[in-house]
């Protein structure tokens, strides 16, 4: 699929931004393994999150929506039959866990401990992806994990495990909850260790209290600890609300509004990053929902640009997905910006840091590449040009927000990875400016 982006002279509306697909991912999960039913309210239509439903549904939970049961944007709810921690069954076929990091690491931990052998697999994006550092510390527990070369497919043979604790080599919250997963059924205590906190999505829904030791958070779980059958409420996903706050940071003319935004501490560094930046967003109606905060944005061009930061250290981990749109926004600002330690980047669904360093040498910035980040000259003026999104969803609508204020249009190709985590993110940018997405 190829996109072509034109330049547009001001940006207003108020895009529908898709389900948290972090949320959305684990909301499936605990509700799989619950007792009862459970709902879950605007749950995410992503490829993604839909990978994780498609397993569960192979491991024997039924999902519902509902029609007459509505959520935010009249998404129907999801129903789930929880079949408790022990009432999975054994999968017919290999688990296609699709172009799904999320999806592959948390069911590995979570069938460790199942009777019985499980495969997963991916995509070609997905099978390429590390998946020792989940296969390491399951393996400390008394799991039984194959792979290739350190890759999937996963075959992960189940049965008795553990209780360990387990310090992250890697801030990683997929690691840190497949290891919690796989405490479910551990004999004994099960403690992971994060030097570097990251998102707590997982830790919130299983009620887990943190113990702050020494600067690190020590998280504990239970053999047998009970998940209760409840309402799970997915807000919008502050990642694809970042591709509109640094639209509408860069625009010469912008007004955007973004209701019902998660806004987690452990995922809105690209708010403070931006804001840092310059950025005029402004926060309102700020409120809790099944457990996670929200709120509602709105951002406006500011008037006197966006200048360059250093990103680097611990925020990190807190906006590793919002780096590519970051890396535009550092573009069209004034001034020098640094993003370091990133290095995670290099092992996402693609080169994260070379592929965004291309997209925009290739529209004339000035993009120094590092090992573990960029150094962006910022200032120079964008001109449209023909990239590439490499299969990655980022690098798609990354490209397309800095075509909006390129001399030109700019084509790109392999556009319909956008609908990994926002399949309607053509329709959402067309909405806020008009006539500037021509879909080839």
């Amino acid at each position: 699929m190829i996109v072509t982006v034109h330049p547009a002279a001001a940006l207003a509306g108020t895009p529908s931004l898709p389900a948290d697909k972090s949320v959305a991912h684990r909301a499936a999960l605990f509700a799989a393994l619950a007792d009862g039913e459970s709902e879950i309210v605007g749950f995410s239509d992503a490829a993604d999150p839909q990978s994780t439903v498609a397993c569960l549904r192979a491991l024997g939970v039924e999902f519902e929506e509902r029609d007459d049961v509505l959520g935010p944007d009249g998404i129907p709810s999801l129903f789930v039959q929880g079949r408790g921690l022990n009432g999975l069954v054994e999968p017919a076929g290999p688990l296609d866990c699709g172009n799904s990091g999320t999806t592959m690491r948390l069911l590995a931990g979570l069938l460790a401990g199942r009777p019985f052998t499980s495969t997963l697999v991916g995509d070609d994006s997905l099978t390429p992806r590390p998946m020792s550092r989940v296969a390491i510390p399951l393996g400390q527990m008394g799991a039984r994990i194959g792979m290739t070369d350190g890759h999937a497919p996963l075959v992960v043979e189940g049965g008795a495990l553990s209780g360990i604790t387990y310090r992250l080599p890697v801030a990683s919250a997929q690691v840190k909850s497949a290891v919690l997963l796989a405490g479910l059924s551990a004999s004994g205590t099960t403690t992971v260790i994060e030097p570097v906190r990251t998102r707590d999505h997982t830790e919130r829904m299983l009620e887990l209290d943190a113990l702050e030791v020494g600067g690190e958070r020590h998280l504990t779980i239970e053999r047998g600890h009970r998940i209760r059958a409840r309402q799970w409420v997915v807000p919008r996903d502050v990642s694809a609300a970042a591709f509109f706050l640094v639209a509408g940071s860069i625009a010469e003319m912008a007004t955007i509004q973004l209701t019902g935004v998660g806004l987690n501490p452990t995922r809105s560094g690209v708010l403070d990053v931006l804001r840092a930046m310059g950025a005029d967003i402004r926060t309102s109606n700020e409120r809790e929902r099944g457990g996670e905060p929200l709120g509602d944005l709105r951002v406006e061009a500011p008037a006197n640009g966006l200048a360059g930061v250093e990103i680097g250290g611990d925020i990190v981990p807190n906006l590793i997905d919002e780096i590519p749109v970051l890396a535009v926004a550092a573009a069209c600002a004034q001034g020098r910006t640094v993003i370091r330690d990133a290095e995670e980047l290099r092992v996402k669904e693609t080169d994260r840091i070379e592929a965004i360093a291309d997209v925009l040498r290739a529209m004339g910035a000035d993009v120094e590449e590092r090992p573990d980040g960029l150094v962006i000259e910022g200032g120079r003026p964008l001109k449209g040009a023909a990239v590439d999104a490499r299969d990655d969803h980022r690098i798609a609508m990354a490209a397309a927000v800095a075509a909006l204020v390129a001399d030109g249009p700019t084509t790109i190709h392999g556009a319909e990875a956008a609908a990994v985590s926002f399949p309607a993110f053509w329709d959402a940018l067309e909405s806020v400016a008009a006539g500037a997405v021509e879909m080839g």
